[in-house]
């Protein structure tokens, strides 16, 4: 992996969101909190760079575990930022039991929408406070092989942590002094009871960065099991609509 002073790229994280803030006229940022270490390092650099008292967090959670609850209630606490739960539980319950009489669905259709209705809860209170935006959550490995949904936790404003591979995630987080237990903690979406995302993706975190790190820099990829790296690859092609506004029919 790249060689990384993680203290000076904080630095220069902080002063992005500083600037990208300052030139969108806003007055401060909502953060969803999911308990886990992107959300957590999320909030902590937009508390650096434009201060807690701008900077609004929320844990929304939909048939979500209590620790999810918990660790978030923590990573506010420790920021010292303003933080409120509103259960989607009830809601998300109520839509599907409209929609499932009349239309057959599937799974992950169900489970997608949980992050849909997170982020369509996130942009009422942003827009009800009139001048924030939504801070988005996503690392470089995520985003780069499509582990997001679309119009979901993908429907943000800015990403700060975009180009930051997960490993990179987890040094930024030290440098903020993120507990310990955040850092640590499994990687989960909490789709469903026991869900976490290596499991999903069937990958570790680790070989992920690394192979994604090698294609994005044109690197060796010799040593590295070929279907493993046709696996990626192909998640890397079909997360393309994901990452691009939608196409768009032109006559000229």
């Amino acid at each position: 992996m790249r060689k990384i002073d993680f203290n000076k790229l904080t630095r220069h994280v902080e002063k992005w969101i500083e600037e990208y803030i300052t030139k969108a006229n806003a007055d401060g940022v909502v953060v969803g909190l999911s308990g886990g270490v992107d959300s957590a390092t999320t909030a902590a650099l937009c508390v650096n760079a434009i201060g807690k008292e701008n900077v609004s967090t929320f844990n929304l959670p939909c048939e979500s575990i209590p620790q999810d609850h918990e660790h978030a209630k923590m990573i506010a606490d420790h920021l010292d930022v303003e933080f409120e739960i509103f259960d989607l539980t009830s809601i998300y319950r109520e839509f599907v039991n409209t929609l499932t009489p009349k239309i057959q669905t599937n799974s992950m259709a169900m489970a997608n929408f949980k992050p849909r209705l997170r982020m369509a809860t996130c942009y009422f209170i942003a827009q009800s406070k009139e001048n924030y935006l939504v801070a988005g959550t996503g690392n470089r490995t995520e985003l780069a092989i499509g582990y997001f949904t679309k119009y979901g936790d993908g429907g943000v404003d800015f990403e700060p942590l975009a180009s930051l591979y997960k490993c990179e995630v987890r040094n930024v987080a030290g440098v903020l002094n993120i507990p310990d237990i955040i850092i640590n903690k499994t990687p989960s979406a909490g789709l469903w009871p026991g869900q976490t995302d290596e499991g999903e993706i069937g990958l570790t975190y680790d070989l992920l960065d690394e192979i994604i790190y090698r294609l994005d820099y044109s690197l060796d990829v010799e040593e590295i099991d070929k279907n493993i790296l046709e696996k990626v690859k192909k998640m890397m092609e079909c997360a393309g609509h994901k990452l691009r506004m939608p196409s768009s029919f032109t006559i000229f």
